[in-house]
């Protein structure tokens, strides 16, 4: 007798499986599509404020505190005899002087220093019209009753009125030492001295005289290695009977506006002057200028990249920001802002804008225009100093400080909402799985069901074939 099951047999846990998969498919498919969409507007948010965040380093680093993009030098003839620098504002012209001489920092010697016992009082210290004093009971750090040479040197460095403007120092030589009074500074000013009249020596015996400091001794012989003394420069030919001369307790000089000198070598009489030509720097310029229009061309493509509309017929993908306002907006005004009403602009300095929003640059053009008005473009371009905020410069970082604000910018609370939301999509993803565990265990006992009622079914259809078969042997 033939078996009378025909339908199907279904594995249960392959069924189950499909059948739960179908079920939440749909619903997963489209979490999975927005997790996607979440992820690369993180991303882009990321990117776009990296982008934001390296053209304001660049805009500060160009047009911040002190900055111009306008450049100039001041050359010496004789570079041995000193180097200067020139601002954007510095007027043009050669300078002729005669270096006198350089100023000096003042050094002494004192000699014959040996470990004293019983040394205490002050010690005075003079610097020009200045002074401070050392305590010589607190030198003798170790407490052993003696002040060493080296306790002595440590001292005068510590001592709090010192500042830093001397250092001391101590030579070694046989039995005894020598202590170097070295100024930091320069200038007539600094010429050291030593009053040790207040310095006192504990006698060892009462009735003898008390013995006297080396410290005391050596005052009364002191050497000067190196006399202080001011810097003086002759503006024109030196010795001229009608030249000016400058005296300062600096060999940096500023006396010419926007103008830094800075002399290392003094002139032998007869010698001729020294000429400064202070002069723009087209090199220098041309390059700051190069370095604004890049930094501008790097933001600027990177937006361009975020809103790409893209191309279905090439198969490129349209940007993570194709349709967004927001960012389109930030686009457009990039492009209006580098694009000022009225007055001057930066087409007139060789800078143009191209058809794709970046900017070109004519160097020609440029270093043409700044020849008739060298501070024109710094004046155009501004600043973003907090100071002095000014021009195109200010309005970029203003309206960039919208989008990159760490508190209440735009890729902030964008970054916030799309985290909030790659949240909910996380707990939307544990509920399909929820679900899908549910219809699965679903599946799982109908069809365990269905497997075993088939099962008994076989059974019996055999069972019947045994009793009831026509087959014979």
């Amino acid at each position: 007798m033939a078996s009378v099951i025909t339908a199907p047999t279904y594995d249960p846990i392959t069924t189950a499986t499909a059948l739960a998969e179908k079920y939440v498919g749909a619903r997963r498919e489209q979490l999975a599509s927005q997790t996607r969409i979440a992820a690369a507007t993180e991303r882009s948010l990321t990117d776009l404020g990296s982008a934001i965040s390296s053209f304001q380093t660049s805009l500060a680093a160009l047009t911040g505190t002190g900055k111009a993009l306008y450049t100039q030098t001041a050359t010496f003839s004789d570079t041995a005899i000193g180097s200067g620098t020139a601002k954007a504002n510095a007027t043009a012209g050669t300078y002729s002087f005669f270096v006198q001489q350089l100023a000096t920092s003042s050094q002494v010697a004192f000699s014959g220093l040996t470990d004293d016992r019983g040394v205490g009082g002050e010690l005075i210290v003079k610097m020009g019209t200045e002074s401070f004093a050392v305590d010589l009971k607190k030198a003798d750090t170790d407490n052993d009753g003696i002040l060493s040479t080296r306790e002595l040197a440590a001292a005068i460095n510590a001592a709090p009125d010192n500042a830093s403007r001397l250092t001391a120092s101590i030579i070694t030589t046989g039995a005894t030492s020598e202590l170097v009074l070295t100024a930091k500074g320069t200038g007539a000013n600094t010429e050291i001295s030593l009053d040790t009249a207040g310095v006192t020596v504990a006698a060892g015996d009462p009735d003898a005289p008390p013995p006297a400091s080396s410290l005391v001794t050596a005052n009364g012989s002191m050497r000067r290695l190196v006399r202080a003394q001011d810097a003086i420069i002759q503006i024109g030919a030196g010795g001229a009977a009608d030249s000016t001369s400058i005296q300062q307790a600096s060999n940096t000089f500023t006396n010419i506006d926007g103008v830094t000198m800075t002399f290392v070598k003094a002139q032998a009489a007869g010698d001729a002057p020294v000429t400064i030509t202070v002069g723009p720097n087209d090199t220098a310029t041309t390059a700051n200028v190069r370095a604004f229009v890049d930094a501008y061309n790097k933001l600027t493509t990177s937006l361009a990249k975020l809103t790409y509309s893209g191309n279905p017929a090439s198969g490129a993908a349209a940007g993570v920001f194709a349709n967004d306002g927001g960012v389109r907006a930030l686009q457009d005004r990039l492009v209006n802002l580098v694009r000022p009403v009225g007055g001057a602009s930066l087409a007139s300095f060789g800078i143009v804008a191209a058809k794709d929003g970046t900017l070109e640059l004519n160097s020609d053009r440029l270093l043409s225009q700044l020849a008739t008005s060298p501070n024109g473009l710094d004046k155009l371009i501004g600043s973003t100093s907090a100071a002095g905020a000014s021009g195109i410069a200010s309005e970029l970082d203003k309206y960039l400080k919208v989008w990159s604000d760490s508190a209440n910018g735009q890729i902030g609370k964008r970054k916030s909402a799309t985290q909030d939301l790659q949240s909910k999509l996380g707990e939307r993803e544990a509920l399909i799985d929820q679900q899908f565990d549910a219809a699965y265990q679903r599946y799982l006992g109908q069809f365990t069901q269905l497997q075993n009622m088939q099962n008994i079914m076989n059974s019996n259809v055999s069972l019947f074939d045994a009793l009831f078969g026509n087959d014979k042997d």
